[in-house]
């Protein structure tokens, strides 16, 4: 199950590396009628920037995914703490601007490329359509991978002998059981389902930002034009770094085995750079504007897209905005708010530069 610690972790993986192994035998092959793009061609040029961004923005990403734990032991950041609300806030601003700003669009732009057939590509939003079912998805994955630690929860909560004396916690436990057998069903977040959420969370993120990140790093590696390359390295490096701490402080609170996270900061620090390096490998023979490549990249954009507007509005800011402790601070309310526009704003920004 996704749920549980390095599984989870190994499975992303494969998925990410099957992706990359597949999506240049499916470009690389394919023709298109449209004209290229790029006509500053300088192979040896453009290859000194390739190989200052796989640089730049590996460090940018292992910095902003590691910033968050770097930090977790100054007491004002600790997540009970109002300081913990606003770098959340900015963190969700940044991953929802991602999808909306800069993958979403890509997708649209990718699936009504004149490269594509009118039919099926021009009579129906996929992008859109594809987006919608991925959050969907990711919903129905959420809510069957917790009601299934709760259900799990309830049946070890079942005391052994009733005229024992029991804890407060086994009381309340057997209160809970009662009712859910009875016609009301309550059950209180525990601590363990608390952690539950957020490995979840944190790994679903993960592989919705990284999907995209594989495309991003195959488009810039196999680019043969350096004035292409050239503005995009210091607006992709920005771009890993705020997403890397996104992403990070959503692992930091998930509380995994060291193993768990070593494995997550690396596969999201290594995925850009790998496919820069996958990208200048099949730099002769890829097509940026074939069909194949447009159709993968569409789609593959979409579900991300889909699956990381789902994670910032509801599993980053709902869940935020609702708490007790933000709903009765004012002061704390705006802050976030702030701090929520100021994330946007920043990858909004980013999007100008590309």
């Amino acid at each position: 199950m996704i749920i549980y610690h390095g599984q989870s972790c190994l499975c992303s993986y494969c998925v990410l590396v099957f992706l990359i192994l597949l999506f240049p035998v499916l470009v690389s092959s394919s023709n298109c009628s449209c004209e290229a793009q790029e006509k500053d061609q300088n192979s040896a040029e453009a290859l000194k920037f390739k190989l200052v961004a796989i640089a730049s923005i590996l460090v940018a990403s292992s910095l902003g995914v590691c910033l968050p734990f770097l930090v977790k032991d100054i007491s004002c950041l600790q997540p009970d703490k109002e300081p913990f609300f606003l770098i959340k806030s900015f963190a969700a601003g940044v991953i929802l601007a991602t999808g909306f700003i800069h993958i979403l669009p890509d997708a649209f732009e990718s699936l009504a490329s004149p490269c594509l057939n009118d039919k099926p590509w021009r009579e129906f939003p996929f992008a859109g359509f594809v987006a919608m079912i991925s959050g969907i998805g990711t919903l129905m994955m959420e809510s069957f991978a917790t009601g299934c630690h709760e259900r799990l929860e309830l049946r070890k909560a079942q005391p052994v002998n009733g005229d024992e004396e029991m804890s407060d916690h086994n009381e309340a436990h057997s209160v809970d059981v009662g009712r859910f057998h009875g016609s009301a069903l309550t059950l209180p977040r525990t601590n363990s389902s608390d952690l539950i959420r957020n490995h979840i969370i944190s790994q679903v993120l993960e592989l919705g930002i990284v999907v995209h990140s594989v495309i991003i790093g195959l488009s810039l590696g196999a680019s043969q034009s350096a004035k292409t390359i050239k503005p995009l390295v210091a607006a992709l490096s920005f771009h890993q770094f705020f997403e890397g701490i996104g992403l990070g402080g959503c692992i930091s609170q998930a509380k995994m085995k060291r193993q768990s996270v070593v494995v997550m900061v690396v596969f999201f620090s290594l995925t850009t750079p790998a496919g820069i390096s996958v990208g200048i490998g099949i730099a002769k023979t890829y097509d940026d504007n074939s069909p194949a490549a447009l159709i993968i990249q569409g789609l593959l954009n979409s579900a991300s897209a889909g699956i990381l507007i789902y994670m910032a509005l509801v599993d980053l800011l709902a869940a935020d905005f609702m708490n007790p402790k933000l709903l009765t601070n004012f002061r704390l309310q705006v802050g976030a708010i702030f701090t929520l526009l100021l994330g946007t704003c920043c990858m909004s920004l980013l999007a100008k530069l590309n």
